[in-house]
């Protein structure tokens, strides 16, 4: 508000962020605005969020990113999300869900709209200039991140990674099979799982029965894990987070799909708890990344128009933000002169 800002409300979300699809069996799942013909999931938790900026209702709006909960609503709604380093921006007066992974930022249409809500809610813009993609070094993982890619989602991509190296980009493939240790290194639970547990433990013992069944089972996930795993598991990631650090440092940043698939129909994920949790688990595989390497991140819509949303995620370590911010910004432009406009179209102007 002291920024200008007219704050309109508060939109719907997953309950307690605890999902990657957008669904809220109480207060109701926002439908994704871009497809008319079929209700589809907006992705979570800030479901309500992404279709209010893909709409053009909203200029920006903010929300928390501990899994990909920015990125996967902005790549599945056709707009742009930031997830910036965890420590740019304080947690005070976020309700948590892992004060390990938390990040608040935003999503917008444009990359530079991003940049003016994270320099006005960090207190300290990043020094970000204009530049191309002559000599910027991409790198893309063959471990995991391109897996069982829905054919809409690498042809999108396809076409992204071909109007980067038009533009000047050197997209270099590695195998990076550093990224298939994440799973194993955050079980048991996962850290999300295991601080939700220690927020929610009173409520979840006393009355569980009011939570959303899904996001409870998630939750409870963190009740048998010990200090000592937890202890554990904290101590490996910072050991991943070095490794990593050195992997990336050739490069400017790290390319791949925002997620694997489209936005799929509501009401089979309604139905089904098995299609729930697997398309809960394929929505935040790649996105977790950026959050477990303590990283920043930017999700680009670059479908052509006509196709559903697909996202292009680049990702840095921790402090790389205005770095990466110059590359999605050069990226940007480029995938608007070759590849198009995102499927919603929605305006920019934050």
């Amino acid at each position: 508000r002291a920024a200008g800002a007219a704050v309109l409300g508060r939109t719907n979300m997953t309950e307690f962020a605890v999902s990657g699809v957008g669904i809220n069996p109480h207060l109701g799942t926002p439908r994704n605005p871009c497809d008319a013909t079929l209700a589809r999931i907006p992705g979570g938790s800030s479901s309500g969020a992404a279709g209010a900026v893909a709409l053009g209702s909203a200029a920006a709006a903010l929300g928390s990113d501990t899994a990909g909960s920015i990125r996967v609503p902005a790549a599945l709604c056709g707009v742009t999300g930031f997830k910036s380093t965890q420590s740019r921006v304080p947690l005070q007066g976020a309700f948590p869900l892992s004060h390990t992974l938390d990040t608040v930022c935003a999503m917008a249409p444009t990359v530079a709209d991003c940049l003016t809500v994270d320099g006005v809610i960090s207190g300290a813009p990043l020094p970000v200039h204009r530049r191309t993609l002559a000599g910027v070094r991409l790198v893309l993982p063959g471990t995991v991140v391109l897996d069982a890619l829905e054919p809409a989602v690498a042809s999108a991509f396809s076409r992204a990674l071909s109007a980067l190296s038009a533009a000047g980009a050197q997209v270099v493939e590695e195998p990076l099979p550093e990224l298939a240790e994440i799973a194993a290194i955050n079980a048991p639970g996962g850290l999300s799982a295991v601080e939700a547990w220690a927020t929610h433990r009173a409520d979840m013992q006393a009355r569980r029965e009011a939570f959303d069944p899904r996001v409870a089972a998630r939750i409870a996930l963190g009740e048998p894990v010990s200090a000592a795993d937890y202890l554990r598991i904290l101590q490996r990631r910072r050991d991943w987070i070095a490794r990593m650090q050195v992997r990336l440092a050739p490069f400017d940043a790290l390319v791949c799909p925002t997620v694997p698939i489209t936005a799929p129909a509501i009401a089979p994920l309604l139905a089904s708890d098995e299609a729930f949790f697997r398309i809960n688990g394929l929505l935040l595989r790649n996105t977790i990344v950026a959050n477990f390497l303590d990283g920043c991140a930017f999700s680009l819509p670059c479908p052509a128009r006509g196709e559903l949303p697909v996202g292009l995620m680049l990702v840095a370590p921790g402090g790389a933000d205005a770095r990466l911010a110059e590359v999605a910004w050069a990226a940007e432009a480029a995938l608007a002169a070759r590849v198009g406009t995102p499927a919603c179209g929605a305006p920019a102007g934050a």
